[in-house]
């Protein structure tokens, strides 16, 4: 985590009581950060998933309820705090049109094919194949903290 990223969560953290944990994690979403972090941004991104495959090879744990993240632009500048509502692991072929509308990258349609796109390169970096039936880390977040927006 950058300095300023961690003065930005230390900030939180001093404005909001001791309730957030120490431990954060930041990250940036998909493959055009720029773009997805505007839209959490904005309130029309509040959902994201995952391929659950790779928590299990990296031995990672899972998203939680209650657990905050630091979404970063592509230069790793902090825009917002997220706080994680909602974990479920289901098929990406049983995903509902509702979730995927939650992602705000468009229809049901265009959900599923950057889906299939993203995870079929990130999967193949693993030497391993896409799958319509592939499970998923089905997230829903609510933003709690805009960076440099105090209302």
């Amino acid at each position: 985590m950058n300095e300023m990223t961690l003065a930005y969560w230390n900030e939180y953290r001093k404005e909001n009581g001791s309730h957030p944990p120490i431990d954060v994690e930041a990250f940036q979403f998909g493959d055009d950060a720029n773009a997805l972090a505007a839209l959490v941004v904005s309130g029309k991104k509040t959902a994201t998933c995952s391929a659950h495959v790779l928590y299990e090879m990296e031995n990672e744990l899972l998203p939680y309820v209650g657990q905050y993240a630091i979404v970063l632009d592509a230069t790793e500048r902090p825009v917002a705090i997220i706080q994680t509502t909602d974990v479920t692991i289901q098929p990406m072929n049983e995903v509902s049109e509702e979730f995927a509308l939650a992602e705000g990258e468009g229809t049901y349609a265009d959900w599923w094919d950057i889906h299939e796109r993203f995870f079929s390169e990130l999967l193949g970096s693993y030497q391993l194949s896409f799958s319509p039936s592939m499970k998923l880390v089905c997230e829903r977040f609510i933003v709690v903290d805009r960076f440099n927006v105090k209302e």
